[in-house]
């Protein structure tokens, strides 16, 4: 984690974690409720506080802070590390289409990569943006909510299932919120 990436005990992030190359892994359900019981489990074990979130197709945006106590970075790290180790072995259990392509891009990814083992699932890094106004927030908030509706995956942002637009038009989302006012 360089500087530009530095996150500091205290504070709300925007954050973004992708998957190497961009590839399109959250098309599959079984590979979605990975990352989702990993995020309730980061909430409900090791302090992770969400605020907003979305998951595309290869990517995941959040607005996350840790409670007092714990630190953003290790959540962040642990989970990354959890849910590829989890989503590379479903991929090699799956009857995947695209099994053997996605294993060779995240092996070909860690092969140079002195802390990988075996696959590189995640890119480096979490884009991590410090929150500090609520304009800020409310852009950063517009802006994960609308991803969906710019892909042309639904036509308005409370209606994708994996986001928390939901819980920000009133209805019941998937995981576990902080609302933003």
């Amino acid at each position: 984690m360089g500087i530009k990436n530095k996150i500091s005990e205290g504070y709300l992030y925007f954050l973004t974690l992708t998957v190497t190359d961009w590839v399109d892994v959250f098309t599959r359900p079984v590979y979605r409720h990975i990352l989702l019981d990993s995020l309730k489990h980061c909430q409900n074990e090791k302090g992770l506080e969400l605020y907003a979130w979305c998951l595309m197709s290869n990517h995941l945006h959040l607005i996350a802070s840790a409670k007092e106590g714990y630190n953003l970075s290790d959540i962040l790290r642990d989970l990354k590390k959890y849910t590829s180790k989890q989503i590379v072995a479903a991929i090699g259990e799956e009857n995947e289409s695209r099994k053997a392509w996605m294993l060779n891009r995240f092996e070909y990814a860690g092969r140079n990569d002195k802390k990988i083992k075996n696959y590189k699932f995640w890119q480096d890094g979490n884009e991590a943006k410090e929150i500090h106004t609520s304009h800020f927030l409310d852009q950063k908030l517009n802006y994960i909510h609308m991803n969906p509706v710019k892909a042309e995956l639904v036509d308005e942002p409370e209606y994708y299932l994996y986001s928390s637009a939901r819980d920000y038009a009133g209805n019941k989302g998937l995981l576990k919120l902080i609302i933003a006012n």
